[in-house]
């Protein structure tokens, strides 16, 4: 046995529930793929059903609603990324900048709270306060403007569910870029200051360069995700039949047809779909980000 393994037996024993974990729960499922290639019926099982090889494929492409589902999926995923991603990057920036310790510490736990609250909670916080007549609608009545179903209009959902999402991810996703903040050599940002370097050059030159490998390497993995389309979750809990033409994403619609309508193979065949260009997107952006600044995943 290698020295190495004898030295932190400990460590890999402590890594054996994740590797089950992953084995049980995403590998070995992967076995089902080949419903996707299938005309899947559960009567007959996996081995029993006939196979009809890209059929489903061709059905969703040819669908009148597959530009509709790719068109909202990345939509919603670009916004995110655009308004999204920045936003916790902001707030490290801000809270790093706070000299007064005890309004920091106050400020880090009002933007941590929001993460703790469930997506339900959040979403019936939503439905309620952009109902016709929630209190949005109550201010803005003090004004003479007239009351609005935000949730039932269209154009309103990504506005609603991007801002909703930065709201209550922006505190908990500050905390793995203060602690690349907390990293950074002091020494920098003395002999910034006796070259008389202000703190906004100090953030500029020092700080934004020494999180870099941080910030790439989450937007790498965020562009692993940018096919997802968001939080499936949270949209069905806020879109409806009004909204399917800016709310329904890939996932959503996979949901409603493999469970709901209990078309396995077809949904599996989407879902095989989705997870592929995903895979792309996540190895075209490693590729990218090493070719660029040699920092990359792997």
């Amino acid at each position: 046995m290698p020295r190495g393994w004898s030295r932190h037996k400990y460590i890999y024993l402590m890594l054996v529930p994740v590797v089950v974990y992953y084995v049980v729960f995403m590998y070995l499922p992967m076995y089902g793929l080949q419903i996707a290639f299938k005309d899947f019926t559960p009567a007959k099982g996996i081995w029993g059903s006939s196979w009809i090889g890209f059929d489903h494929f061709k059905a969703f492409y040819e669908s009148y609603y597959f530009w509709r589902l790719l068109r909202n999926t990345v939509l919603i995923s670009v916004y995110e990324l655009i308004f999204g991603f920045p936003a916790p990057i902001l707030l490290a920036l801000l809270l790093n900048e706070i000299r007064v310790r005890v309004f920091k510490n106050v400020v880090q736990s009002i933007t941590y709270l929001p993460h703790f609250i469930s997506i339900v909670v959040i979403s019936g916080m939503m439905i309620d306060f952009l109902s016709g007549d929630g209190i949005i609608n109550q201010l803005t009545g003090l004004f003479g403007i007239p009351s609005v179903s935000f949730l039932i209009m269209p154009e309103w959902f990504r506005s609603i569910y991007v801002t909703s999402g930065i709201w209550q991810g922006v505190g908990w996703g500050s905390i793995i870029f203060l602690a690349a903040i907390a990293g950074i050599d002091p020494g920098l940002y003395e002999a910034a200051k006796i070259d008389g370097a202000g703190r906004f050059k100090q953030i500029l030159h020092i700080t934004i360069p020494g999180i870099m490998p941080t910030i790439i390497i989450m937007l790498i993995l965020r562009f692993g995700s940018l096919m997802s389309g968001g939080s499936m979750e949270k949209i069905l809990l806020l879109y409806n039949s009004t909204t399917y033409e800016t709310a329904d994403v890939i996932s959503t619609f996979v949901y409603r047809r493999g469970l709901l309508q209990m078309d396995y193979g077809f949904s599996a065949a989407i879902g095989l779909f989705n997870n592929i260009l995903n895979f792309i997107l996540l190895v075209s952006a490693n590729a990218v980000s090493r070719r660029i600044n040699n920092t990359s995943l792997w």
